[in-house]
């Protein structure tokens, strides 16, 4: 199939005609507009080197709250609150740490100076939120990403501390069920997602619970 190349006009072709791997489309910006079109669509962005590549993967890994699970381990340090668990109060910290933090078997990161400063303003304007964890007063675990409606788009967590981002996880969905979230979009298969109840399903059944879940 073709790669689309984007130009200035916002728009992207139908998720369909992606790549085997997923990949959709190069170029483009990463305007507000253009972001918030492309997660609606089911797509999101991921540099390789100076180019933007636009992916939507089939089949695609998510998570519902419904199907979260937590360790008996996890369990007990929510419950003696281990860490301090925060929502929104260093949103530029997150995203620092995790386009800072070393990766087993990753030689650099996909996040650039444009998409931290591009999710910095998607932040400011509601769209983007942090969840944090704080030992002492220390940042030391968090994640970021996309809410729309119903549904949660993640992008990046960090650890700098064992359980710190599986903590943050693991509250930050808790309170994600709370406000009727049903849906949590993990895009790509990772282990540590696996462990804690993320799944995949196909691109086509994907599609469909956007059109459902945002207004």
């Amino acid at each position: 199939m073709p790669l689309f190349a984007l130009d200035n006009e916002i728009i992207f072709p139908p998720v369909h005609l992606a790549e085997p791997d997923g990949l959709l489309a190069v170029g483009g910006d990463l305007s507000t507009e253009r972001l918030l079109l492309a997660y609606r669509q089911g797509i999101f962005p991921w540099y390789e080197g100076q180019h933007i590549l636009w992916w939507c993967p089939n089949p695609r890994f998510i998570l519902t709250p419904a199907t979260l699970k937590v360790s008996k381990s996890m369990k007990q340090l929510l419950k003696k609150q281990a860490f301090t668990f925060t929502i929104n109060k260093a949103f530029a910290e997150v995203i620092n740490n995790c386009k800072s933090i070393d990766r087993p078997g990753q030689s650099g990161t996909w996040i650039t100076n444009a998409v931290k400063e591009a999710y910095i303003r998607l932040h400011r304007l509601g769209y983007a939120h942090s969840a944090e964890v704080w030992l002492n007063k220390e940042l030391v675990g968090g994640l970021y990403g996309i809410r729309m409606g119903k549904v949660f788009f993640g992008e990046s967590m960090f650890s700098k501390m064992s359980n710190a981002s599986k903590y943050a996880f693991v509250s930050y969905v808790h309170l994600l069920q709370q406000e009727d979230v049903q849906l949590i979009d993990c895009q790509v298969y990772t282990e540590h997602l696996e462990s804690l109840g993320a799944h995949m399903i196909p691109r086509d059944n994907f599609i469909q619970l956007l059109n459902e879940l945002i207004p």
